[in-house]
């Protein structure tokens, strides 16, 4: 793993009435990644965007972002990272163009440079042949993008996006995907936050669970997957047959309620050994299953065991 680009020790943050949005949260970005952050509502994923982008102070713990010190050196925060929020913050009576250039010039580019990076992103994002269209014209993934061109201007290290492709249809949020990518391909370090698992699961490198302001579970995709128990075994049998495919795989720990579409599941914990033990089981029964595979528990899994721990 490389060294961190972001790096979180017991940070605290308490909002009026007693709420503690972070508590004591610890975490590390490698940088080069995709790290996504992952958590019901009220989980304080935002919060910490918001903490770690400056936008938010906080009573205890530290953060440094790019080698910076977030409570220190805000400014020096600021100048090295690129914020997208959940909602496009954009100008709709400006054209794309004007939007990004105006970002620029507040990230203190001179007039001449803010054209120059202004072009350059518009360009890397798709978006040049609408560039000077009035942004009210655009559809909803194009002001994602336009948010994302805007977040890029002044070529940040570490790019923060709080889910970044709410509210635009798959097309587009696929789209979105393959630009992050690209992004992080040219060197830049994304830190983003998700209500999609799917999205986690696909795009991110590392994944952050997180749960009443603490962090419950971290790792890759699969290193996560793997806290939550071994392989399955899911398949499904004609309905006349349901009854006996349960009875003979009961020792095996079948389970009739599990999985979807009324399929069975029976532990695999020797994996494609345990599949083969299952089919043997299947065909001493005299039962053909319809279908029948392998798999391993999914990130919506993963994500229902971490955070009902916590509750």
């Amino acid at each position: 793993m490389s060294e961190p680009i972001i790096e979180v020790a017991g940070l605290v943050k308490t909002f009026r009435g007693g709420t503690r949005a972070l508590d004591g949260l610890s975490l590390q970005v490698p940088a080069g990644v995709i790290y996504a952050l992952l958590g019901p509502n009220g989980a304080g994923k935002t919060t910490l965007i918001r903490a770690l982008a400056t936008l938010l102070p906080f009573e205890a713990g530290t953060a440094r972002v790019a080698g910076v010190d977030v409570a220190r050196d805000p400014a020096g925060v600021r100048a090295r990272i690129g914020l997208a929020g959940q909602y496009a913050a954009v100008d709709d009576y400006l054209t794309g163009r004007e939007n990004v250039e105006m970002v620029g010039m507040l990230y203190g580019l001179t007039g001449a440079e803010s054209r120059r990076r202004a072009t350059g992103v518009l360009d890397r994002i798709g978006l040049v042949g609408a560039a000077d269209q009035q942004v009210r014209t655009y559809s909803g993934g194009m002001h994602r993008r336009l948010d994302l061109a805007a977040s890029l201007v002044g070529e940040p290290a570490v790019l923060f996006l709080d889910e970044p492709t709410t509210g635009v249809d798959p097309a587009s949020r696929r789209e979105l995907w393959q630009l992050i990518r690209q992004l992080v391909g040219a060197g830049t370090t994304v830190l983003l936050t998700t209500q999609y698992l799917d999205e986690a699961d696909r795009l991110a490198d590392r994944i952050a669970v997180i749960d009443h302001g603490r962090l419950v579970g971290e790792g890759t995709g699969d290193q996560l997957k793997s806290q939550v128990g071994a392989a399955m075994v899911e398949l499904s049998v004609p309905d006349a047959d349901r009854h006996r495919a349960v009875a003979c795989l009961a020792g095996a720990g079948a389970d009739p309620g599990g999985g979807d579409g009324g399929a069975i599941v029976v532990p695999a914990p020797l994996g494609a050994r345990s599949l083969d033990e299952v089919l043997r089981q299947l065909a001493a029964a005299e039962v053909t299953p319809d279908t029948i595979g392998l798999r391993k528990p999914t990130l919506d899994e993963v994500f229902l065991a971490l955070t009902r721990a916590t509750r």
